[in-house]
């Protein structure tokens, strides 16, 4: 096929020998086939900002590290600069979580590199050698979905010991081989101790990917795994091999809130004595 314009300086660069066809087009981003030598991989080539249709970006950006200040500033100001630099770290971001999860235990992709806003990475696909299915294009029977939804879960787990949350995890960010489940699309992945979304977040993953896995084992429904999940990370018992019940106790006991009225009254009691105290000694003195 012809080469798309974003591609053309990888090929003229040597990265690239061929594109072969295109894969998919997202919401952040087109993914072509391509070659490298002898291998074949995918590039994914982001889409500009005012291209991309995904919403809310600033809740996902929320707390990343910037490790230069000038272009914390820049990108807190919005200058052009800034904004340049804030879509070199939304590109950045991906490659950097998936060496960051493959390290963890999470399969993802093996990443080879961005360069001009086009990230490299290996090419997932079957026995058959072809790419790989999409989770929500897969059927399967109870068990294998029992199976593969621990599979996914422990892997949620992993990802948050590492310190990050994919943020929009669904079946159309997983695929199929034949050694099982492998996420992908992570340039939105938020960091779980600094994001205020991150438990929202994290929820709404769990929820998405247990929904599809409950239509072929029912039974999955009923599962808690979000709550036990970051009840688990928020008291420091969350570790990348904890084995997940799927249950969860709500703490239902109700608030006193006399009680509680009675303390913030005697604190605010107590720190009114001492500004009479500090204000006594001024005069006396």
């Amino acid at each position: 096929m012809k080469t798309p314009k974003r591609l053309k300086s990888l090929v003229e660069d040597g990265l690239v020998d061929e594109v072969i066809h295109q894969l998919m087009s997202g919401k952040e981003a087109t993914v072509y086939v391509v070659r490298c030598g002898s291998e074949v991989r995918c590039a994914k080539v982001y889409k500009e900002a005012n291209q991309r249709s995904f919403k809310k970006a600033s809740e996902y950006q929320e707390g990343r590290k910037v490790r230069n200040s000038r272009r914390a500033r820049a990108m807190g100001k919005s200058s052009k600069f800034g904004r340049q630099e804030q879509e070199q770290t939304w590109q950045t971001a991906e490659v950097d979580a998936l060496y960051r999860l493959a390290a963890a235990g999470v399969r993802v992709p093996e990443p080879y590199g961005c360069v001009d806003g086009v990230l490299l990475m290996e090419l997932i696909t079957d026995e058959d050698g072809d790419v790989a299915p999409r989770l929500g294009d897969v059927e399967m029977s109870a068990e294998h979905a029992i199976e593969d939804h621990h599979v996914v879960m422990q892997y949620i787990t992993r990802m948050l010991c590492a310190g990050l949350v994919h943020g929009d995890l669904s079946e159309f960010n997983v695929l199929v081989d034949g050694a099982g489940p492998v996420i992908i699309d992570l340039p939105q992945a938020v960091d779980a101790a600094a994001n205020n979304h991150a438990e929202r977040m994290l929820t709404r993953d769990v929820n998405k990917i247990t929904s599809y896995y409950s239509l072929f084992a029912p039974e999955l429904k009923l599962s808690k795994y979000a709550q036990e999940i970051w009840n688990l990370y928020e008291n420091g018992e969350l570790h990348p091999d904890t084995e997940l019940t799927g249950l969860f106790e709500e703490n239902e006991q109700e608030a006193d809130v006399d009680t509680v009225l009675q303390e913030i009254k005697a604190a605010w009691e107590e720190e009114q004595e001492r500004l009479i105290r500090i204000n006594g000694d001024e005069v006396s003195v």
